[in-house]
C-alpha cells in the first residue's frame, strides 16, 4: 500500500524555514501546513513573525491565524487538524510540506501519535490548574523536574499547559510522560516523509534571533500586545504565554523597563532555540541540513533537498 508523501521542513526559530519553505513548494507543487503552535491565533502576527499575505508567492498556507487568542490551542487539536489538510491537499495532487518549529506537534502527526486521555476524570488537572492560577508555575515545575527530568528539560517552566499536562500524566500513571512518548514515536509512520532540520553556526543563529527582535519592537509588537491586553484574554489562556508577549506584558505591568524587556525577549528566544535543537537531536529519521556547509545560499540548500527528496 503506497504511504501518503509528506515533507517537514523545521528547525530552530529565525534559521530561515518560511522563505525556503515557499520556494520549495513552489517547485515540487506543495502547499504548507503551518508547525507553529502560536501562530494560528488571529491579531497576534508580529510577535509569531506570522507570514503576510504578500511573502507566501501565492502558495496557499494553512493553520495559520484562524483561532481566537481565548481560545486554546493543543496538540490534539493539531493532529486532527493536520490530518484534514493533508487529505485535502493530496486529493488536489498537491504535495504537503509541514513547516514549523514545534518538534512535539510535528512528532505527533509523523507518528500519529496516541493522545488519548488516560480517563475522563479531569480533577487532578483543574486541581494543577487552581495551583498555577494561585501559586504560579514553578511549584508544579520543580515537581516535574523531581518525576520526570527529560520531561521538565525539554518543557520551559511558563509553558504552563504543557507543565501540567506532564505532571497530570504522572499522578494519573505513575508513568514518564517521556517514556509513553518515547514509545509513542517509536510506531511505524503513516507516512511516506522526509524530515529535514535546517540549522546553522550558534553565533549566526543568535545574530539572527536578536535582529528579528529588534524588528519586531520597530515594526510595532508593544502596540500589538497593548491592543490584545485589550480584548480582555486572561493571562493564562495558551495564547498569552508565547514569547515575546509574556515579557512585553511585564514591561507593560510596570515590572521593567523597555530595554530589559527587549533584552528578556532575545535571551528568553535564544533558550528556546537551544531547546528546539535538543528536540531534534533526539529524534529519529532526521536528515540535518547545515546552512553553513552551503554558504547560506537558499538556492545551493533548495537543490540539495531536492536531490534528496526526488532520489532518495
Amino acid at each position: 500500500m503506497n504511504k501518503q508523501k509528506l515533507i517537514v521542513l523545521t528547525g530552530p526559530t529565525a534559521v530561515g524555514k518560511s522563505k525556503l519553505s515557499i520556494e520549495l513548494a513552489g517547485k515540487i507543487g506543495g502547499e504548507i501546513i503551518s508547525a507553529d503552535s502560536m501562530q494560528v491565533y488571529k491579531y497576534m502576527n508580529i510577535g509569531t513573525d506570522k507570514i503576510t499575505k504578500e511573502k507566501m508567492g501565492g502558495i496557499p498556507h494553512h493553520l495559520i491565524d484562524f483561532l481566537d487568542p481565548k481560545e486554546d490551542f493543543n496538540v490534539f487539536m493539531f493532529q486532527k487538524l493536520v490530518k484534514e489538510a493533508v487529505l485535502d491537499i493530496s486529493s488536489r495532487g498537491k504535495i504537503p510540506i509541514l513547516v514549523g518549529g514545534t518538534g512535539f506537534y510535528i512528532q505527533a502527526v509523523l507518528y500519529d501519535i496516541d493522545f488519548t486521555e488516560t480517563d475522563e476524570d479531569d480533577s487532578i488537572r483543574r486541581e494543577l490548574e487552581e495551583r498555577v492560577r494561585i501559586e504560579g508555575t514553578s511549584g508544579i515545575y520543580e515537581e516535574l523536574k523531581s518525576v520526570d527530568p527529560e520531561s521538565a528539560l525539554l518543557i520551559h517552566e511558563n509553558n504552563s499547559k504543557r507543565v501540567i499536562r506532564a505532571l497530570e500524566y504522572y499522578m494519573k500513571t505513575g508513568r514518564k510522560i517521556s517514556e509513553h512518548n518515547k514509545e509513542q514515536s517509536e510506531k511505524v509512520s503513516p507516512y511516506d516523509f522526509y524530515y529535514f532540520v535546517l540549522t546553522d553556526d550558534r553565533e549566526v543563529l543568535y545574530s539572527r534571533i536578536d535582529k528579528r527582535v529588534d524588528d519586531m519592537i520597530k515594526n510595532g509588537l508593544v502596540d500589538e500586545v497593548k491592543a490584545l491586553g485589550r480584548m480582555n484574554i486572561p493571562k493564562t489562556a495558551t495564547s498569552m504565554q508565547s514569547l515575546g508577549y509574556r515579557e512585553i506584558f511585564g514591561y507593560l505591568d510596570g515590572e521593567y523597563d523597555l530595554e530589559r524587556a527587549v533584552y528578556l525577549i532575545k535571551r528568553n528566544t535564544r533558550h528556546f532555540a537551544k531547546r528546539q535543537l535538543t528536540w531534534f537531536r533526539r529524534e529519529k529519521d532526521v536528515r540535518w541540513i547545515d546552512k553553513s556547509a552551503f554558504g547560506r545560499d537558499d538556492n545551493l540548500i533548495l537543490e540539495e533537498i531536492l536531490r534528496i527528496y526526488e532520489n532518495e
